[in-house]
């Protein structure tokens, strides 16, 4: 936190901290929340107590990330840019070796079918093993350096490795690659930025493939735009999301490395497309309230205090849409996409008082708050005809 920073609680956020206190240096990337407050401060105490599902054991955490501390001070920082193998190391994901025992069918059990243990070394203790799935005949295990391989063709390309880690006990590891063309959305006025990256991840107990997905983030405020702009533009060639092929080849790795820069490439184009008409697109304060009434009427009931929870969600959407992370994109289509947005990633109760779900839907990994965000923009959009 910056000396002398005024703090005045006007709203409360899920993990019931000032919003003022976030600096704006704040990112998300690759699923993980960083920022840059003090080590020793009580803000960062109080996120210190907070879940956070990364691998993690005696002191030692299956996390690294470029120059910023994550939010839960656990994990390697490293100062400057590194190769695949290189952040491999880092973040303990490297040399697990990933393989298959068969499962013992008991004397008394008969089965048409063969069931394999996918079990690793242990990244921390090389002296055991651990079992992280139960899989068919079919599944293949994938080595951690199998899924990164074709990172270094992608730094060739234009990019740097910003994070990568292990979570739910190692059963899926991801890494994210921050792209360099990033986008500055009306360069001579508003001047709204987006950075993009690259999230590889996948899992080892079967339950997800190999996929790379492409996250604009806007800077000043940490927020997602994770859009499926298919489903936003009309444009079926358009992916957010895509599984990337397992190749052993150095040719194979190359060509799945330029497929991958080829479809972000053409998902920030469409997106830098769409959110410059937005931006440029200006709004009445009438408007605004049509498009917020449209996408959250009001209850017909007052059930159980929902016109009172209701009242509350508009009196915040209001406050986020005028607010310090806001207000240079306010009067704009932009400002109330992302007005609506900003609710979701960082003012929303947790489910079941679990913190890791918001973290989870602020990071992309969320389907629902996705298609909400999808949601939201087709209807901004479809309202200000832009």
């Amino acid at each position: 936190m910056r000396p002398g920073l005024p703090i005045k609680i006007k709203l409360r956020n899920p993990f019931k901290i000032p919003r003022k206190c976030f600096p704006k240096s704040l990112d998300i990337v690759g699923g993980i929340c960083h920022n840059s407050i003090t080590k020793h401060s009580p803000l960062k105490r109080k996120l210190l107590t907070m879940a956070h599902d990364l691998e993690s054991v005696n002191g030692q955490t299956a996390f690294a990330s470029l120059r910023q501390p994550a939010w839960h001070g656990l994990g390697t920082v490293f100062a400057d840019e590194v190769n695949t193998n290189e952040m491999l190391k880092l973040a303990h994901l490297d040399n697990w070796n990933v393989r298959l025992e068969d499962v013992a069918i008991p004397e008394s059990f008969e089965s048409d079918k063969n069931y394999s243990f996918v079990t690793r070394t242990n990244p921390f203790d090389r002296t055991k093993n651990d079992v992280l799935g139960v899989v068919g005949e079919r599944y293949v295990p994938l080595q951690n350096e199998d899924l990164f391989s074709f990172g270094d063709n992608l730094l060739d390309g234009g990019g740097r490795w910003e994070t990568a880690g292990s979570i739910k006990g190692g059963r899926v590891v991801f890494g994210s690659i921050a792209l360099t063309d990033g986008i500055t959305l009306d360069p001579d006025g508003r001047a709204d930025k987006i950075d993009n990256y690259l999230l590889i991840n996948t899992s080892h107990d079967g339950s997800i493939a190999i996929q790379a997905s492409i996250t604009p983030v806007r800077v000043v405020c940490a927020n997602t735009l994770n859009l499926a702009l298919s489903a936003v533009s009309g444009k079926k060639d358009v992916k957010q999301t895509f599984k990337i092929r397992h190749t052993q080849t150095a040719e194979g790795k190359i060509a799945v490395a330029r497929e991958a820069l080829g479809l972000a490439h053409k998902y920030i184009d469409e997106f830098s497309t769409i959110a410059n008409a937005m931006i440029q697109t200006e709004i009445t304060k009438q408007q605004f309230d049509d498009i917020v009434q449209a996408l959250y009427p009001a209850p017909t009931k007052d059930a159980k205090g929902s016109q009172k929870k209701h009242d509350g969600k508009i009196d915040l959407i209001n406050s986020i849409y005028v607010g310090d992370y806001n207000n240079t994109i306010s009067g704009t289509a932009w400002g109330v996409a992302n007005a609506l947005t900003e609710r979701l990633d960082w003012y929303r109760n947790s489910r079941g008082g679990n913190n890791e779900s918001i973290l989870a839907s602020a990071s992309g990994f969320d389907p629902m708050i996705n298609a909400e965000k999808n949601r939201i923009f087709k209807a901004v959009r479809q309202l200000t005809a832009v």
